[in-house]
């Protein structure tokens, strides 16, 4: 239990981890997870008990070192920042095993202006004016969708113009 425990604090103190990701991460033996390393012992990776990743879930609880809703909102917040969309950021929470619910608490709670930040990562990537060339302007719309950004906020970059 207390190796199981010092990893999961180990991976906490670098980052913020949702309760699956860290699950995940705790099921991997650690001598498994190098790959490009050699073995400086001669004792084979030995799996991690379903019971052990329990009760290292259970005490980083217990000590409020792990919590989905908190894990949400600064992951929503940081990804905003960067440049993304509500799409893609709520498809990349998902994928960390976090649940609806706490997903839209955390951008209830974040307050983004989704058009204002859309046109803020046009200009940074095509410059100001933006381009109204029908070929240019698909690049635009291309780009932002990859972002995460949705057609209604495209859309109105371009009519409030």
């Amino acid at each position: 239990m207390a190796s199981i425990l010092d990893r999961a604090l180990g991976l906490l103190s670098r980052r913020d981890h949702s309760e699956a990701e860290l699950r995940r991460k705790l099921a991997v033996p650690p001598v498994a997870r190098r790959r490009f390393r050699e073995r400086t012992d001669a004792q084979p990776a030995t799996a991690v008990s379903q019971d052990e990743i329990d009760q290292a879930i259970a005490y980083c609880h217990d000590h409020d070192w792990l919590d989905d809703g908190r894990f949400a909102r600064r992951y929503v917040s940081r990804r905003s920042k960067q440049g993304y969309g509500e799409q893609r950021i709520r498809m990349e929470l998902m994928q960390k095993g976090i649940n609806r619910d706490d997903i839209d608490a955390a951008f209830a709670e974040a307050e983004i202006d989704r058009t204002a930040q859309a046109f803020a990562v046009a200009v940074k990537k095509f410059g100001q004016p933006l381009p109204a060339e029908p070929q240019t302007k698909i690049k635009v719309q291309r780009y932002l969708l990859s972002r995460g950004f949705s057609f209604d906020e495209i859309r109105s970059i371009y009519t409030n113009l």
